[in-house]
């Protein structure tokens, strides 16, 4: 048996006493500590409660116990082994260092009888009124490297697994990271490699690596311990002590919810499907309060829906008016013939209840309320009834807020904003009217086709996890593409994600990464916006691609249907330039990506056609005079060699070799070996006069990410496009 093995055994044998406890067993010896607490009113565990709750889950906590009077507290350090730590027992004290509360290190009973003392004395000092139920008496633990593991409640994700490193440097160095509870042992184990501090558990400067199995362990415990017990708020072990002979939580903190939590209303995947469907495919929608009126939102939308082509019925809902730009109109919903699909509010929102009412009596599965004036406005009793007549009648509620929507294969345009309909397979959302308009300038400026554009402003019902699944189903898109100011439900969205993910990539844009920007999101939508640092560990376990602004959202969402999947980690840059070709270089670190180390025989097939002063190495300098020839041999090479699996190309504008002579070549080299059935992944970043620009949109349209002027955009798409293939499980 090797040393590791007999290490793992040994911390198996160590756990097994405390496994042996039936799951149902445990659950109930905790719930009976958790209820006891309740029932005094309190929302905090004492040490004593703390150590019944983890050693029913099997987390390790030094041995202890509870001293009255300074007699019990020598007797128990005397059974326990010295040196040993005192700490004061208080429900009313929970920071027990700040109430002079904490002692360790001793190692005589003249040492605990006077600790005791002192600990009670200060404790009366720090609150008179605290309730004092004696003192902790606690096994000195091994020395070790101090992390944290805890859970919390978020108010997008719920429960969630942290990790950091612990002691004073939790607070200095916020090295945390985070994910969701229930936590596997994978997703426990790629916690120990996402500190930043990683390295310090692999053992530094002559110091033994950590017992990993037992660190993890240990998380996915405490993981589920938080998932098991809802009205359990918080869970703080810190610090823990990690050693090469194992894991040991010094000291435990449990604080209970003051109230029961909401549960959010669930839908099951077959009714979020048949309503999202006929949401996005309408055969009849009706526009309550459609006008003849110029300027007026049911004008506008009336005009996009009938400019736009829509092949399905079409039904103007006005108390007045019979006619509306030529459509028979109705005084109300109720008067449309048929079934209805999807009921487009243009009315102000003090009068979206009542037509609401309406809406679901006429069994309408679907409701796009374009008007604001609801929960961003403080309106959250408004905003609260129309959800509760929604849920009420089966009425899923898009918006409030809202600019519409856009379906383009159906040839839908159901918004007061400006038409498209260039189709493609690009699906957009965004809870932002501006941010809707920003994706729709940019989808008309890049030709970027696109399947829908979908306003979810105030998100009162439909949310970005009712899109995903849908979205995940739909031909038509291939690549999602979401700007998020919060999510209503972050475990619907992780678990759509995750679904989602395995067939297309999807982007996100988290606004509100800073206080301020989640102030303003907070204004702006009545979003709840989160911890920017739980965002960003899920959002990455859940397999999606987070943008860091809005460009960034739009250029993926374009890029990433354009590339093939790479099919390996090796990547070569090409390039005219070398100061390109250094940029280049540090774009593909800075992104994951792993430059080649090129073989010998690679090494000499690439010096072959470049010119004595060129380099070879990668990247491969073909230098800035060379012919279009040198570029159409080096990046035919690339695309030969197996071993290659990935192109980066850097082009210099010269007379030699002009932009699209450039462009054309490599777009007939690329689409050769596509013919063939050899693609790969090539990007291009071009350098030079205005002509680069014309370049760069011709490739782009024949399958090669190009962009002039910058070396970081084409590297960004690529990297994007390698973290959505791992995700997928498509590359290792």
């Amino acid at each position: 048996m090797s040393h590791q093995d007999s290490d793992r055994k040994s911390q198996q044998n160590r756990r097994e006493p405390q496994d042996r406890q039936d799951p149902q067993d445990r659950q109930e010896t905790v719930r009976a500590v958790l209820s006891a607490a309740r029932a005094e009113g309190r929302t905090a565990l004492t040490a004593p409660e703390g150590k019944l709750v983890t050693d029913a889950y099997g987390i390790p906590t030094p041995a202890e116990g509870l001293a009255e009077c300074a007699d019990d507290a020598v007797a128990l350090a005397d059974r326990i082994g010295f040196p040993v730590a005192l700490k004061i027992v208080s429900p009313d004290i929970l920071h027990k260092t700040d109430a002079g509360g904490v002692r360790v290190g001793l190692g005589s009973a003249a040492e605990v009888r006077g600790a005791f003392t002192a600990i009670v004395r200060n404790a009366k000092a720090y609150d008179p009124r605290a309730r004092i139920a004696g003192v902790q008496v606690q096994q000195m633990v091994p020395e070790g490297q101090e992390v944290i593991v805890g859970s919390v409640t978020d108010p997008s994700f719920g429960k969630i697994v942290a990790f950091g490193l612990g002691g004073v440097l939790v607070e200095v160095l916020k090295d945390v990271t985070f994910r969701l509870a229930p936590a596997s042992a994978q997703d426990a184990a790629s916690m120990l490699d996402g500190i930043k501090a990683a390295e310090i558990l692999r053992g530094v400067r002559g110091a033994p690596p950590v017992d990993r199995a037992a660190l993890t362990d240990l998380i996915v415990r405490t993981s589920q311990l938080a998932a098991d017990f809802p009205e359990i708020a918080e869970v703080d072990l810190n610090p823990v002590f990690a050693s090469a002979d194992g894991a040991m939580a010094a000291d435990v903190r449990i604080l209970l919810s003051e109230g029961a939590v909401a549960e959010r209303r669930k839908h099951s995947r077959d009714e979020i499907l048949a309503a999202m469907g006929r949401l996005m495919r309408p055969r009849s929608v009706a526009v309550i309060g459609a006008s003849n009126e110029r300027g007026k939102i049911g004008n506008s939308v009336m005009r996009n829906l009938l400019d736009g082509g829509f092949p399905g019925e079409i039904h103007p809902v006005h108390p007045k008016a019979e006619d509306i730009l030529g459509r028979k109109a109705y005084k109300s919903v109720m008067d449309v013939p048929g079934e209805v699909d999807v009921a487009v509010f243009a009315i102000p929102a003090p009068l979206v209840p009542a037509a609401l009412e309406e809406v679901g009596r006429k069994n309408v599965p679907n409701a796009v309320l374009i008007p604001s004036g609801f929960a961003e406005t403080g309106e959250h009793a408004l905003q609260e009834r129309i959800v509760a007549i929604g849920e009420e009648y089966g009425v899923r509620l898009l918006g409030p807020n809202i600019y519409g929507y856009y379906s383009t294969w159906h040839d839908l345009c159901a918004t007061f904003c400006t038409p498209y309909d260039v189709k493609g397979g690009v699906a957009l959302t965004s809870q932002s009217g501006g941010i809707g308009m920003a994706i729709l300038g940019f989808a008309r400026t890049t030709r970027t086709g696109v399947s829908a554009i979908v306003g979810l402003g105030n998100k009162s019902d439909v949310d970005e996890d009712d899109l995903l699944t849908y979205f995940g189903e739909d031909p038509h898109t291939h690549c999602i593409a979401m700007h998020v100011e919060d999510l209503k439900d972050g475990r619907a969205f992780v678990e759509a994600a995750r679904e989602t993910v395995r067939k297309k990539p999807i982007v996100v844009l988290k606004a509100g990464r800073t206080g301020a920007g989640a102030r303003a999101a907070g204004s702006h939508t009545g979003a709840l916006a989160g911890d920017d640092a739980v965002y960003d560990d899920i959002l990455r376990q859940a397999g999606v691609i987070r943008a860091p602004g809005l460009n960034d959202m739009l250029e993926y969402a374009r890029a990433l249907p354009v590339l093939p999947t790479p099919k390996g980690d090796n990547v070569v840059v090409i390039t005219g330039a070398g100061g390109s070709g250094v940029l280049l270089s540090d774009a593909i670190v800075d992104n994951g990506l792993r430059l080649m180390d090129i073989p010998e025989d690679l090494d000499a097939a690439f010096r072959r056609f470049i010119p004595p002063f060129g380099a070879a190495g990668n990247p491969v300098d073909i230098t800035g005079g060379e012919p279009p020839s040198t570029y159409e041999a080096t990046i035919r090479l690339g695309m030969t060699d197996p071993r290659i699996h990935a192109l980066v190309l850097g082009y210099w504008h010269t007379l030699v070799t002009p932009p699209m002579a450039f462009a054309k070549l490599t777009a007939r080299v690329v689409e050769e070996f596509r013919a063939r059935g050899i693609e790969k992944p090539v990007v291009a970043s071009l350098a030079g006069d205005t002509q680069v620009e014309e370049a760069a949109a011709y490739l782009f349209a024949r399958g090669v990410v190009a962009y002039p002027y910058t070396t970081e955009k084409p590297v960004a798409a690529l990297g994007a496009k390698y973290r959505w293939a791992r995700a997928a499980g498509l590359l290792g």
